[in-house]
């Protein structure tokens, strides 16, 4: 014979009731974390920035000359 469990919850029933609180608690958790964030400060911002813009820079110069590169070399098999 099988062994039947009657102690066990049943599923649906109390997951419904409990759902506000669940995100509630989710809520409370975010704003949690979110006071934990260290924000970084004006001039790391402003340096970061200017890094960003640099590194932009020289990427398309670089793929810029390759694609002229390419054109003229393109150009002088194919005249």
């Amino acid at each position: 014979m099988a062994k039947t469990a009657t102690n066990s919850p049943q599923k649906g029933k109390s997951g419904i009731k409990e759902l506000p609180a669940k995100i509630l608690r989710t809520f409370k958790d975010m704003k949690g974390e979110v006071k934990k964030v260290v924000w970084p400060s004006k001039k790391q911002v402003l340096n970061n920035s200017i890094i960003v813009f640099v590194v932009l820079i020289i990427s398309a110069i670089f793929i810029g000359g390759i694609d002229e590169l390419l054109v003229l070399l393109l150009q002088l098999i194919f005249k």
